[in-house]
């Protein structure tokens, strides 16, 4: 089984993947964070300031977590896209493009998670921005793409880490 989350920044997604990792029904499952800072000291500018190299290796990280036959994964194509809309220094056209290519994996994922920022505060980890225009801005980004390119089962998640976990594992039930 292959599960995204989705959604903007500092809205909990990392801790819920590594949370949901951690429960028995996921025992086999791979678990991947999206590794930010890693590539952030690597030289690949973040935020506003990514370029297409940088998001297209971005890209790559996410299709590479599709290979596992069981994933959890705390960022999805729909959040690269997000970001690479949003990027000042790629064209329009190179974003078209992109977005055209990921959305080629959009069925991949058996289940993708939106997680809302509704009531969630921004938390500097020292690597993203904590700029909440900017939060709010790609979470509209985000939305968008799910409603222009929706995956095979797309559900809203809010609350604390435990509510959206019984909200996942009722979800998955649901359909298996």
């Amino acid at each position: 089984m292959k599960i995204g989350f989705a959604g903007t920044m500092s809205v909990g997604k990392t801790t819920l993947a590594n949370a949901l990792g951690e429960t028995n029904y996921f025992k086999d499952h791979n678990v991947q964070t999206e590794r930010s800072k890693y590539l952030r000291d690597l030289g690949i500018p973040l935020n506003t300031d990514s370029t297409l190299k940088g998001q297209f290796v971005f890209l790559a990280e996410r299709a590479s977590e599709l290979l596992y036959p069981n994933i959890i994964t705390d960022r999805t194509i729909w959040d690269v896209c997000a970001f690479t809309k949003n990027a000042l220094s790629i064209s329009e056209l190179d974003k078209t493009i992109l977005i055209d290519a990921a959305m080629l994996l959009r069925d991949e994922y058996d289940f993708v998670f939106y997680v809302s920022p509704r009531g969630v505060p921004v938390e500097d980890n020292g690597v993203r921005t904590t700029d909440l225009a900017y939060r709010l801005k790609i979470d509209e980004t985000i939305r968008e793409l799910l409603n222009e390119h929706p995956p095979h089962r797309l559900i809203e998640i809010e609350g604390t880490t435990e509510e959206r976990i019984k909200i996942i594992l009722e979800t998955i039930n649901k359909y298996l």
